[in-house]
C-alpha cells in the first residue's frame, strides 16, 4: 500500500487573479492569460526604487517604461520600427504581472528560480504581442542603454541620490537625459511621478498606439 510519502505531489502553481478577472499561473504563463489593461494596471501599481521617492508618489514601472521609450526614440540615429518601439515599452512588462520590481542589487540573491520565472513571463508577453520570445541582440542593447539612462535620471530626480552617489554608490555611469522627455509629451512638473490611475491610462494608450489596428 503506497504511503503518503510516495503519492504523486501536485504540480506547483502560483495563481494570480488579475484586474480583468483572468488568472495567470506565474510559473507556467500563457500568452492568452492576460489583457492589455492587466499589464497597464499592474505596472502602474508596481513602484521603482523600492517605493522610495522624494515626491508624494513613488515612480511606477508604467511611467518608467514610457520614459525609456521616449529616450530610445530621442537617441536613435534612425526611425525605429513600431515592433521595436513595442519591445522597448514592454521591456519590464513581466513586473506588472508579478507586481514586483526588486532593486538591482537584490536580484542576484533571489536566485535562478526568480530569473527563470521572469524570463518565462516576459517570453509569454512577447508572444502575445507578436514579438520574438527572445529579442534580437541589437534590440536588447538599445533597451539596456535607454533603461540605464532612465535609471540615472530617476536616481537623481525621484529617489534623491546626488550625482556623486549615483556614480559611486549605485554604480550608474550612464548619461541621463538633460530634461524630462515625458513633460514634452504630456506636460506637468518635470520628474514628478504620476498617480497610478494616470500612469495606467497613459501606458494603455501608448500600448494601443503600437498594436496593429
Amino acid at each position: 500500500m503506497p504511503t503518503s510519502a510516495s503519492k504523486p505531489q501536485p504540480a506547483a502553481r502560483a495563481w494570480v487573479r488579475l484586474a480583468s478577472g483572468r488568472r495567470i499561473d506565474l510559473l507556467n504563463p500563457s500568452p492568452l492569460d492576460f489583457e492589455d489593461a492587466d499589464i497597464a494596471i499592474g505596472l502602474s501599481r508596481t513602484p521603482r526604487w523600492g517605493g522610495h521617492s522624494v515626491w508624494e508618489w513613488p515612480l511606477s514601472v508604467a511611467q518608467h517604461s514610457i520614459l525609456v521609450l521616449e529616450i530610445a526614440k530621442a537617441r536613435s540615429r534612425r526611425a525605429l520600427a513600431d515592433r521595436l518601439h513595442l519591445a522597448v515599452l514592454l521591456h519590464d512588462a513581466s513586473e506588472g504581472l508579478m507586481a514586483f520590481d526588486p532593486i538591482s542589487p537584490v536580484k542576484p540573491f533571489l536566485g535562478a528560480g526568480y530569473k527563470a520565472l521572469d524570463a518565462r513571463l516576459q517570453a509569454a508577453i512577447h508572444i502575445r504581442y507578436g514579438l520574438p520570445a527572445q529579442l534580437p541582440a541589437e534590440w536588447t542593447a538599445l533597451i539596456k542603454e535607454s533603461d540605464k539612462a532612465s535609471a540615472a535620471a530617476e536616481a537623481r530626480h525621484v529617489a534623491g541620490w546626488t550625482p556623486q552617489e549615483i556614480r559611486q554608490a549605485l554604480g550608474i555611469t550612464a548619461r541621463p537625459p538633460s530634461e524630462d522627455l515625458l513633460v514634452r509629451r504630456f506636460g506637468g512638473t518635470p520628474w514628478e511621478p504620476w498617480p497610478a490611475r494616470l500612469a495606467a491610462e497613459r501606458f494603455r494608450v501608448a500600448l494601443a498606439a503600437l498594436l496593429p489596428s
